[in-house]
């Protein structure tokens, strides 16, 4: 299969898989050359998504697959050291992370579902679906 464009929507989830400020849904993708996991949030209405990396310390921020919020199910809270960061736009906001914001991935929700597009820096993993035609 060959590599899609940088651009090319890729089906990511059903919009209804996402619950508000609920569990994540997680998707694999390369970001700088290296295997990373990704994960998309419904936060506010809107869908997000981000690298799952901690700005602090290169390490995934997930308490259990899937799981980011506090308690208040407000805040993205990084599992290692606590980095805190604003669900809506990844920018932290308490903890190690200093100024810190976490690597977005763009994504779009249409009536068929929440779609991301690949950049220069995040590239599909082999396995990630393309956009139905």
């Amino acid at each position: 299969m060959a590599e899609p464009d940088a651009g090319e929507a890729l089906f990511l989830c059903a919009g209804d898989a996402l619950a508000e400020r609920g569990r994540a849904h997680l998707f694999d993708v390369v970001w700088h050359g290296e295997a990373v996991r990704a994960f998309a949030l419904r936060v506010d209405g809107r869908v997000v998504a981000y690298v799952n990396r901690c700005v602090h310390v290169p390490s995934e921020l997930d308490w259990v697959p899937g799981e980011f919020l506090d308690a208040d199910r407000r805040h993205i809270v990084c599992a290692v050291h606590g980095a805190t960061y604003e669900a809506g736009s990844g920018r932290c906001v308490g903890g190690p992370c200093g100024h810190g914001r976490l690597t977005a991935i763009a994504v779009e929700e249409r009536a068929d579902g929440v779609y991301w597009y690949p950049s220069p820096a995040i590239r599909p993993a082999a396995r990630s679906g393309r956009a139905p035609t």
